[in-house]
């Protein structure tokens, strides 16, 4: 009959420095199932190295070992996972229980690796803490348990999956008398049941509770002696495996189980969690309130040019702004105007006269700019009436002394609150009858210069001349009609009627694309100097996760031990950095949403407008920070050797 484990001609060597120190100098053994087996020896002797490799956390240098007549050589991390989570119980010295975790999630660690659901699980270890007289500690954590109680749910986790071989390192070492006296029963019980149970020892006593006796020195059996029989049967199968519910059903009990253990560990250390993740959330808040103080910027950018009007193609002489020629160019006439107000892709056009001008009204005089318009002036530069009406085109025709005034006008010129409807005004020396008011536009210029608006033929007949050529024109585009295509045309026209191009044409578009740009240009620099503090938080994610590592060497042995794979350990570190940097997201983007409304309100100079899509982009860069600065992490502690990992302080 095949025997249960099997060790033949194995060899463990070691580097130590530039020495090489052999543990295991070529040994043979069998231990069938059932039986109860003591190796005892001195310290240095092998007989841990040999416990290692009987349980899978070690491989031989040299040799061979076979487990239910299966060779471990050249097996994977997993594949020696799966034999570890499917055949072995560990029961340590020191107990290696999570602080983290009260006695039944201790014991239900090595089924959630088998895929078990929860409440199988629980119900599970509330079987095995009640059998081994831990029922009233069920939810205590182990420093609130004694030595002895902390090793009997040692013992409970070893058999959650069933424990068909116990392997035990120095079970009662750290215990006094009593207590081990207690776990030698217990291990006696578990042999009567049929389990395999190895003890590694260095206490004779304790070795003569078993009924084959191993002694080692020097890397050798020395001496191979048994005083019983194994116990009929054995054990025949485990409790608990991922079979029954299939790998992608293990997998996904496996990764919701890790969410948890997760929140756990971070709660574990909530300071330097917070700490961790600071970094994250003042960059996210940066990131999310620079976009939206840009976005604000540009909308507001927009509504002051919407209010020069809309889609709106200016023409002056010259051949650009600041043209010294300008001034002696008089080729724009008002039959340009009537030309352009014939074309399909014309809404409305105004001719444009300027001057400025002393205006007085009782015993207030001041400066103003005069504007010689059209009655279109208005609807093409979307200007809204605040009080009367606007003058038509009746009172352009025949030179009526009408005058339309902004509100600032108003309240220079009628301090005291007095209607400007239908007083008479002085400009120069000429006398105009105040029509209507009309509510100034936030100029881009930042102008706070006082308007008055008379029709142009008043103007150049009255003020300028009637020689006087206009200053330029006005073209409200049509609706629908694109912007660039009418500047093609009109620019085409224009320069037909002249024979030659001595105007240019200012498109408000080019403005709005215009800034838009600057906009978008600065929005997106300071949002670089956000991502930098992003990614600065992310690598102190990553160096505190390193740090995590290294501080957790032996609870990643003990989860490798009773049966992780690489994945769930990757799984578990990889989903706490992304858990750190998606909460850190979600302060960042309430931080960012409190400035907003205490600094960039409606009615501020600042005004931010965040919305949904930027949050949903910085938490979706949070995640990826995680993602990308929480693997190398993950990936170092899945590559950690189990039996390195648990043998750190």
């Amino acid at each position: 009959m095949t025997a249960l484990l099997e060790i033949s001609n194995v060899s463990r060597r070691f580097k130590a420095g530039e020495e090489t120190i052999t543990a295991l100098a070529g040994i043979d053994l069998q231990i069938d199932s059932g039986e109860f087996v003591a190796i005892v020896g001195a310290s240095g002797s092998g007989k841990s190295t040999l416990m290692n490799i009987l349980g899978c956390l070690d491989q031989p240098t040299a040799g061979d070992y076979r487990v239910g007549g299966r060779s471990v050589a050249g097996l994977n991390a997993d594949e020696l996972a799966a034999l570890r989570r499917e055949h072995f119980g560990f029961i340590f010295q020191r107990y290696h229980l999570l602080g983290t975790l009260n006695a039944a999630d201790n014991v239900a660690m090595p089924a959630v690796y088998a895929g078990l659901d929860a409440a199988s699980r629980r119900e599970r270890a509330r079987v095995l803490l009640k059998r081994l007289g831990l029922g009233e500690r069920i939810d205590h954590r182990p420093n609130q348990l004694s030595g002895g109680q902390q090793q009997r749910v040692s013992i409970a986790r070893a058999l959650m999956n069933g424990g068909r071989i116990i392997l035990a390192d120095e079970p009662t070492g750290a215990l006094d008398s009593k207590s081990g006296e207690t776990v030698l029963e217990i291990l006696k019980e578990l042999h009567a049941d049929g389990h395999t149970v190895i003890i590694v020892t260095h206490d004779m006593e304790v070795a003569r509770h078993a009924d084959r006796i191993i002694e080692i020195r020097d890397g050798l059996v020395l001496s191979d002696r048994r005083s019983g029989e194994p116990a009929i049967g054995g054990i025949k199968s485990t409790f608990a495996s991922n079979r029954s519910v299939g790998v992608f059903g293990g997998f996904q009990r496996r990764f919701a189980e890790a969410f948890p253990m997760a929140f756990r560990s971070m709660a574990a250390h909530r300071v330097r969690t917070f700490l961790t993740m600071l970094g994250i959330i003042i960059g996210i808040a940066a990131v999310v309130a620079v976009v939206g103080l840009g976005e604000g910027t540009r909308q507001r950018v927009l509504a002051q040019i919407s209010e020069l009007g809309a889609s709106t193609l200016s023409i002056f002489p010259g051949r650009d702004w600041g043209d010294e020629r300008a001034a002696s160019i008089t080729s724009l006439r008002i039959s340009d105007a009537e030309a352009l107000l014939a074309q399909r892709y014309v809404d409305s056009v105004t001719p444009l006269v300027f001057t400025s001008a002393r205006i007085r009204y009782g015993r207030v005089t001041t400066s103003a700019n005069v504007n010689g318009v059209g009655a279109d002036y208005f609807r093409v530069n979307g200007l809204n009436v605040v009080q009367g009406a606007v003058f038509s085109a009746e009172s352009v025709a025949e030179r009526r002394q009408e005058a339309v005034i902004d509100d600032r006008t108003a309240a220079t010129l009628f301090p005291g609150g007095e209607t400007p409807l239908g007083k008479i005004i002085m400009i120069d020396r000429v006398p105009a009858v105040v029509v209507g008011t009309v509510a100034r536009r936030s100029a881009l210029s930042g102008d706070k210069s006082l308007q008055i608006f008379l029709p142009y033929a008043s103007v150049t007949g009255r003020l300028l001349g009637p020689a006087a050529s206009l200053a330029g024109l006005t073209i409200r585009i049509a609706d629908k009609v694109d912007t660039a295509f009418a500047e093609r045309a009109v620019v085409g026209l224009m320069t037909r009627r002249h024979g030659t191009k001595d105007f240019f044409a200012f498109n408000s578009d080019q403005m709005r694309r215009t800034m838009e740009k600057t906009s978008q240009t600065m929005t997106l620099l300071i949002s670089s100097v956000a991502v930098i503090s992003l990614i600065v938080g992310g690598i102190g994610v990553m160096n505190i996760m390193l740090v995590s590592v290294t501080e957790r060497t032996r609870e990643i042995g003990l989860r490798m031990a009773v049966g992780a794979r690489r994945v769930d350990i990757m799984l578990q570190f990889l989903i706490e950095a992304v858990t750190i940097c998606i909460a850190g997201s979600v302060l960042g983007v309430g931080l960012a949403l409190g400035i907003a409304a205490v600094f960039g309100g409606p009615g501020s100079e600042f005004q931010m407008i965040i919305s949904l899509k930027a949050i949903l982009a910085a938490c979706l860069v949070a995640l990826l920070i995680g993602l990308i600065f929480g693997f190398l992490p993950a990936r170092n502690a899945s590559r950690l050797d189990p039996v390195d990992a648990l043998s750190r302080e």
